[in-house]
């Protein structure tokens, strides 16, 4: 999924090969393969082009890093004391990249409306992070939330 998230638009087995490569030496029934499992658990779809397929991430790695938290987050028995933990663990750029999505989150609620400027933050923000919202199960996306190694 790395590899498809990395280039942000349809890939090819073949690219996918060529890129992983260049660190290591893996054959191209194990790349289709990987892609076909993905495809198959809804995080890819695919579309044919001649003889092969262009594969195309489903949802952002955003949401499926919200998705990981959320799962987590949602198994432990004293949700406050794991989120103190985890904001415990955090360095002080992740503690204001925190701040400043709760201030986004909360802008809505407070019936404020939000300039293009504030909704990505600053340039650099913008240019380094993905800002898609976390992308929910449905008929079209069956597999949003699911982890796509499978677990």
């Amino acid at each position: 999924m790395t590899r498809v998230w990395k280039w942000n638009r349809p890939v090819t087995v073949r690219e996918v090969l060529e890129d992983l490569q260049k660190e290591r030496s893996i054959a191209y029934t194990t790349v289709m393969t990987v892609l076909d499992n993905l495809h198959q658990k809804g995080w890819v779809r695919r579309q044919a082009e001649g003889r092969a397929y262009r594969y195309e991430a489903v949802s952002t790695r955003a949401a499926y890093a919200a998705a990981l938290m959320n799962e987590a987050w949602s198994q432990s028995d004293n949700a406050a004391a794991a989120l103190v933990a985890f904001f415990g663990m955090m360095s002080e750029e992740q503690r204001q990249a925190l701040t400043d999505a709760v201030r986004v989150a909360r802008l809505p609620e407070t019936g404020e409306q939000r300039r293009p400027a504030e909704q990505a933050g600053s340039p650099e923000q913008a240019a380094s992070s993905e800002q898609s919202p976390p992308v929910e199960p449905s008929a079209e996306n069956p597999a949003a939330g699911e982890d796509p190694r499978g677990r």
